[in-house]
C-alpha cells in the first residue's frame, strides 16, 4: 500500500483536493461556505479529478523508468515494488474511473476530464520530450483543476480566473525548473527538454519573463481595489516576497541543488498561494 501511495503521489492528490475545496468553498460562495464542499456532487467531482490526476502519475512513472532509474534511481517503484503490467491496469481503472464520474455530472465535466487523460498520455509518452510542449500541457492541466469546479457549478468569474493563471504559471515555472534538475537522465535518452536544447543560461532567459508575467499577476491581485488589507498583507508577505526571492536565487543558480531548492521553494509559494482563497473575498 506504502509504494502505491507513493506511485500516485498521495500528498499532491491532498493538494489537488484542498485546491478544489477551497475553490468551492471561498470563490464560489458569498464569503466563505465549508457547507458547499459537503455537497455529494463536488465530492463527485473532486474524486473525478483524483482519479485522473493519479493515472497520470503513474502512466508518467510507468514511461520513465529508465529516465527515473538515472534521475531518481531510489524513487523507481514501477518494475520493482509495482509490476508493470498493474500499473498499467490501474492507470486505466483509475482513468476510466475519473472520466465516467465527470459524464455522471456533466458533459462539459466529462469532456475536460477525457481531454486531461489523454494529454496526461501524451505528456508521458511524448509530450514530455518534446520543447516546451510538455511544460505547457502540465501547466494548462495545472489551470483546469481549478476551472472545472467553476464549470461545473456554472460560476466562472474573474477571481477564479486569476487563481487559474496563477496555477498556470507556477506549474509552468516549476516544469521548467524540474527540466533543469533532470537534464542529465533526459539527455541520456534523447530527449529535447529547454535545457538540454537551449543550454542553462539561455533556459534562464526564457524563465526570467514567465516569472516577471507571474510578478505582474501577484501585483495586480495585491493591488485590486476591491481586496482586503489582510489578503494585501498575506499576498506580500507569503506569495510575493519568496517569488522575488525565487528569481534572485535562479539568477544565482547554476548547480543541481540550487534547482532543486528553487523547485522546492515554487512548492512552498504554490501552497501559499492557494491557502490565500481563504481570504480573497
Amino acid at each position: 500500500m506504502k509504494a502505491f501511495l507513493n506511485l500516485i503521489r498521495f500528498p499532491n492528490l491532498v493538494l489537488v483536493v484542498l485546491s478544489q475545496a477551497l475553490v468551492q468553498a471561498c470563490l464560489l460562495a458569498s464569503g466563505v461556505s465549508w457547507s458547499r464542499v459537503l455537497e455529494p456532487s463536488f465530492g463527485m467531482l473532486t474524486l473525478s479529478t483524483v482519479c485522473i490526476a493519479a493515472a497520470g502519475y503513474i502512466i508518467n512513472d510507468y514511461y520513465d523508468i529508465k529516465i527515473d532509474a538515472i534521475n531518481k534511481p531510489s524513487r523507481v517503484l514501477v518494475g520493482k515494488a509495482i509490476r508493470r503490467r498493474r500499473a498499467m491496469f490501474a492507470h486505466l481503472l483509475l482513468s476510466f474511473a475519473g472520466v465516467a464520474l465527470g459524464l455522471m455530472l456533466s458533459i462539459p465535466v466529462a469532456l475536460i476530464n477525457l481531454g486531461a487523460v489523454l494529454l496526461l498520455w501524451g505528456y508521458s509518452a511524448r509530450f514530455k520530450k518534446m520543447l516546451l510542449i510538455g511544460n505547457i500541457v502540465i501547466a494548462l492541466l495545472s489551470a483546469s483543476m481549478l476551472l472545472v469546479v467553476a464549470v461545473y457549478a456554472d460560476m466562472l468569474n474573474n477571481v477564479t480566473l486569476g487563481y487559474a493563471l496563477f496555477a498556470f504559471f507556477i506549474s509552468l515555472i516549476r516544469e521548467i525548473i524540474k527540466d533543469v534538475e533532470d537534464m542529465k537522465g533526459d539527455a541520456s535518452f534523447d530527449c529535447r527538454t529547454l535545457p538540454i536544447v537551449t543550454g542553462l543560461p539561455k533556459t534562464k532567459l526564457v524563465l526570467y519573463p514567465i516569472i516577471a508575467l507571474f510578478l505582474v499577476l501577484l501585483l495586480a491581485s495585491v493591488f485590486h481595489p476591491s481586496t482586503s488589507f489582510y489578503f494585501e498583507a498575506y499576498m506580500i508577505i507569503l506569495v510575493l516576497a519568496p517569488s522575488i526571492w525565487m528569481l534572485i536565487k535562479l539568477i544565482r543558480a547554476d548547480r543541481k541543488r540550487d534547482f532543486t531548492f528553487l523547485s522546492n521553494l515554487n512548492k512552498f509559494i504554490m501552497l501559499t498561494g492557494i491557502l490565500s482563497m481563504l481570504l480573497a473575498k
